[in-house]
């Protein structure tokens, strides 16, 4: 279980737990050079040189075989299923200490000012009086004013929801005291890169050539298939229907696509091979890539306007009743376009919204709570597909459940960008 602890406040996740839990299991066959009364035994891999790992943080835990299963070959002889199991690196949620501690925030806060001052970022009113002292007074933007209102609104609800799950995960121990669970004699880890070439992937598909609709068809993975190429996973479904773990292979990465899971590798702007599908989902989790000023310093990643947002193709997507979840920055305007403009335009009903505050693994806020520049927590907001008044309903005896509104979901952060808590178990 992911869910750690649950009060009405909300709940404490442990997101190293959801992931694996997903059972990443390579099932292989081998045959065996050793006697009958030998097998395989675990063997535990602590670096990440494999080339069966990729960089987005899986390790191999263990190599086993099974020897009480031993199918025939073509040959007639006999061989063992190898059965290798990959769980996520545990370092890449070790958050042992704020990423910005109260006394560096004061420091930096005042350096901030500063800096704005000479850059002219924020407005200064200066006051000269012969014999007084100059007086200065910093002036907000809009945008800042209503962000200051908004944390007032909820600070409250943030600190008394945490505090109380907190004090629970301290209390079974899957929190700790910092000075807890040290080893001084430990050597660092050095951490994967964070490389994942995915977002380039998906900017190559955009110019490859349209395909016909027969090529657009659901291209189902099955065992031991090497005939598959990069070319084949693009712009169409790719289908996992077994009980196993596949590994796919893209530009030289692996990537591992869990049992009984489906993906399409392409580009918010060429999601015909969804609709042709012709499937419907009944929750919907979005995690736009917001424009704000750090992604345009940064230039991590490419940010998609408000227009581009609203041409997703949820309406045909979504399953009667269909549960819409999406995440937000704390930037108001972003908060006030979801409400007012994309939900009603894809007939989305507002029905709550959640955050998710994020923690160290000894509970405390990642940033501190009253930051004017970062926040510990982020938004969800939730919506629910409105039926078509000219439709009847599936079945009438079907009751909708309502949505808790303001709900908290508390958890230690991957150390890896943008990686969101799971809510499956939640939900």
């Amino acid at each position: 279980m992911s869910v750690v602890h649950q009060l009405s406040a909300g709940w404490l996740l442990d997101h190293l737990s959801f992931i694996n839990k997903i059972n990443y299991q390579l099932h292989q066959h081998h045959e065996p050079c050793c006697s009958k009364n030998e097998f395989t035994t675990s063997v535990h891999f602590e670096s990440l040189q494999m080339d069966s790992v990729s960089s987005s943080g899986a390790c191999a835990a263990f190599i086993a075989s099974d020897p009480t299963t031993k199918p025939e070959n073509d040959d007639g002889g006999n061989y063992e299923m190898l059965t290798q199991k990959f769980v996520f690196r545990p370092e890449l949620f070790d958050v042992t200490k704020p990423y910005i501690t109260p006394a560096v925030h004061k420091e930096c806060q005042q350096s901030n000012e500063k800096e704005d001052l000479m850059n002219g970022v924020k407005k200064e009113i200066s006051i000269s009086i012969i014999g007084k002292k100059r007086k200065r007074c910093v002036v907000f933007n809009q945008g800042e004013l209503d962000a200051m209102e908004y944390h007032t609104k909820i600070r409250e609800l943030i600190l008394d929801g945490s505090l109380q799950l907190i004090q629970e995960g301290l209390k079974s121990g899957f929190l700790y005291p910092l000075f807890e669970k040290q080893d001084k004699c430990s050597k660092p880890i050095t951490l994967p890169l964070d490389t994942c070439n995915l977002p380039e992937l998906c900017e190559m598909a955009k110019h490859l050539p349209s395909l016909n609709e027969m090529e657009h068809q659901t291209l189902q993975l099955v065992e031991e298939d090497t005939s598959v190429t990069e070319q084949d996973l693009f712009l169409r479904v790719v289908e996992n229907n077994s009980s196993f773990t596949k590994v796919i292979t893209l530009m030289g990465q692996k990537y591992l696509l869990p049992p009984k899971s489906s993906f399409l590798l392409s580009d918010i702007s060429c999601m015909q091979p969804l609709l042709n599908y012709r499937k419907t989902f009944d929750v919907i989790v979005i995690d736009p890539p917001w424009q704000n000023k750090s992604v345009k310093r940064s230039n991590r990643y490419s940010y998609l306007s408000p227009l581009q947002i609203k041409q997703i193709p949820i309406p045909k997507l979504a399953a009667p009743n269909c549960l819409l979840v999406t995440w937000v920055t704390n930037r108001q305007k972003h908060l006030r376009f979801i409400k007012e403009e994309l939900y009603p335009s894809w007939s989305v009903e507002v029905v709550a919204e959640w955050h998710w505050v994020k923690i160290t693994n000894s509970g405390e806020f990642v940033f501190p709570l009253d930051s004017p520049h970062k926040k510990p927590y982020e938004g969800l907001i939730l919506g629910r597909v409105q039926e078509k008044t000219a439709l009847p309903l599936r079945n009438a005896d079907v009751n909708v459940l309502p949505i808790p509104d303001h709900k908290l979901i508390v958890s230690v952060p991957c150390t890896l960008h943008s990686h969101k808590p799971p809510l499956a178990e939640t939900l």
